[in-house]
């Protein structure tokens, strides 16, 4: 069994977002099993064009976030979004990106559960 990696992103800016990206992708890379949580705080990363927005920045030394988040779900590492941020963020279940799973926070603990490292962004 792989080890489970959980990463939880808090805020949606470039900041907070590359590093939960990178590690998450590493974390892949080196055989985790991937789980990345988007709290309200976090949600609107996970809006379709967001990632792009944040590469278009073209952050030095940084890679591409959306190579990243296409990787981790590739090596089957998996993204939930917290289904509070839907009303609290106005955010239509329609324009999240492809590949995002939209669950409670209950149902996101029971995931994390027995995870071998955690990070929060």
């Amino acid at each position: 069994m792989n080890e489970k990696l959980i990463i939880v992103c808090n805020h949606a800016d470039a900041p907070h977002v590359m590093p939960t990206m990178i590690m998450a992708a590493s974390g892949a890379l080196v055989g985790n099993d991937v789980l990345m949580f988007f709290p309200p705080g976090g949600a609107p990363a996970l809006i379709k064009g967001e990632l792009e927005e944040i590469r278009d920045m073209k952050l030095k030394g940084l890679p591409d976030p959306v190579d990243l988040y296409d990787y981790v779900l590739s090596e089957g590492g998996r993204v939930i979004l917290c289904e509070l941020a839907l009303e609290n963020k106005g955010i239509d279940v329609n324009d999240i990106r492809d590949g995002v799973e939209v669950a409670g926070v209950p149902d996101f603990l029971m995931e994390a559960q027995g995870a071998g490292l955690s990070l929060v962004f």
